[in-house]
């Protein structure tokens, strides 16, 4: 449990550090590596910044600072807590290796519009840095609509009609759904007169009428779009037109990690456990959010594209972790939680490897692919790593989180919820395994004439594998993920 709370304005340096960058990244922009260098630099100094405030929070302390009140009980503040540290402890080493990641893409196939790209790939992560320490829905809504905006012209990139479209219905959707975030932060201000996160939740909320308590937690998941439920998922699909680095920005290290961030956020830090089980909202959302697990899985199936069957899977998986919150359980929380981490850095590797596979051989297609690990081992192995994770098997991590899971939703005696989880292993397992038996196992249709991606490319996809598997083999590794998890857990839920 939280035993004290610091003063410090580390967390708001950490979400500047980015900024600060993306106005250097313009200013050379002429300058290639000089334009690359500082982003790397930027991007050593956030996860410093950020990996510094870890043995405080692992200390059960909290860190705060404010920067202005706008209103009475609304200020622009930042506040670093267990689960915020989860996100930015993930958010901030990913982007070191899609950095590096996104020069040997972007150098690869000599795309255009490049400084472009890194300057808005910087104020992404400012965004995702400042939605993980947001004290109050109003900060996190700022945070969450900057994202939104700064992310628009990377799923554009391109600049075809198809690009722009997509664009569009990014922006539609996720703009659209920015509106039902602010609503019912004004509602939730019109009844409590605070917007601030508390472990407990806000009390307030408990006067409030069982059926506008409903509409409010409605219209909340509403705005939290970019978790990609059903129906508000078709923009997720949609966007993977982008450059692969972008699906891997969009998918693991920002924006649908902040979408589940913010609906988990919503769940468990203003409605909190207690609210969440006398009105029984946990019991409709838990089922809402298993017909996306479930439907999302067998959309993956049909999709003979590797990025949108991957981009399936995210809208799937995505689910678990907001099951996950909604189980209140402590099982069923350290699941979820422990998910967010571990798919981002499963679905990294995946994302990365279907990047090599455009870069090196030109391939998008499953039906295309025969015989390629022949030639791609590495890629190849990387990208089974992170298919065993998402299915649920060892050695990569998910297997911890799926049973974490599986635990929470036994305790509360939620068979039909059990059945969902074991159904959607075997889909998960329907739509990866043909991926891996068609490279590994099916003879190529040609002479194939190429070998590994580029260096800069290979390294992170190895990196991202190797720590997936580390959580399956050490999940518990003292001081890291688990322990950050144990205390998020322990602040919602009181030690029940």
């Amino acid at each position: 449990m939280v035993t004290d709370n610091i003063q410090s304005i580390t967390p708001v340096l950490a979400v500047l550090v980015s900024a600060i960058a993306s106005v250097l990244i313009l200013a050379f922009g002429r300058y290639p590596n000089i334009r690359e260098g500082w982003t790397f630099v930027a991007a050593f100094i956030k996860f410093g910044l950020v990996l510094s405030m870890l043995p405080l929070i692992l200390a059960g302390k909290t860190i705060t600072y404010t920067l202005v009140e706008i209103l009475p009980n609304i200020p622009i503040t930042f506040k670093v807590d267990a689960f915020g540290e989860l996100f930015a402890i993930t958010a901030s080493f990913l982007w070191i290796l899609t950095t590096a990641y996104s020069i040997g893409y972007m150098r690869s196939l000599k795309e255009h519009a490049q400084t472009r790209y890194y300057f808005c790939f910087a104020i992404a992560l400012s965004s995702a840095i400042g939605i993980a320490y947001s004290a109050n829905l109003v900060t996190l809504f700022l945070f969450y609509e900057m994202l939104t905006i700064s992310t628009y012209p990377l799923v554009a990139h391109i600049e075809t009609k198809e690009a722009i479209d997509a664009g569009r219905k990014y922006l539609v959707y996720l703009m659209g759904s920015g509106v039902a975030l602010l609503f019912s932060t004004i509602l939730v201000y019109y009844y409590t007169g605070t917007t601030d996160f508390a472990f407990s939740g806000i009390a307030g909320l408990a006067l409030i009428p069982k059926a506008t308590l409903a509409f409010l937690f409605v219209m909340f998941m509403i705005g939290c779009a970019k978790a990609g439920f059903m129906p508000l998922h078709s923009w997720l699909p949609a966007a993977m037109i982008a450059p692969t680095p972008v699906s891997a920005l969009l998918h693991a290290v920002a924006v649908v990690t902040a979408g589940v961030f913010t609906a988990v956020r919503i769940i468990l830090y203003i409605f909190g456990v207690e609210l969440m089980k006398s009105s029984g909202l946990w019991l409709y959302m838990a089922y809402f959010v298993s017909i996306t697990i479930i439907l999302a899985s067998i959309y993956a199936l049909s999709q003979n594209n590797l990025k949108k069957r991957l981009a399936y899977s995210t809208v799937s998986q995505l689910s678990y972790i907001v099951l996950g919150a909604l189980l209140i359980t402590p099982h069923g929380i350290t699941g979820g939680m422990l998910h967010m981490p571990y798919h981002a850095f499963m679905k990294i590797t995946l994302f990365m490897c279907a990047g090599a596979l455009i870069v090196t051989a030109k391939k998008e297609n499953i039906s295309e692919m025969n015989g390629i690990a022949r030639q791609m081992p590495i890629t190849m192995i990387a990208f089974t790593i992170g298919a065993l994770g998402m299915i649920g098997m060892p050695p990569a991590g998910g297997y911890v989180t799926k049973w974490y899971l599986l635990l929470g939703a036994a305790e509360l005696d939620q068979m039909i919820l059990v059945g969902v989880l074991l159904i959607s292993a075997v889909l998960n397992a329907a739509y990866f395994f043909p991926v891996v038996y068609i490279a590994f196992f099916k003879e190529p249709d040609h002479e194939l004439k190429y070998n590994e991606a580029p260096m800069f490319m290979l390294v992170p996809i190895v990196i991202t594998a190797i720590i997936s598997i580390s959580f399956g083999v050490w999940p518990d590794a003292p001081g890291f993920f688990y322990d950050i998890v144990s205390i998020a857990v322990a602040n919602v839920t009181g030690g029940i």
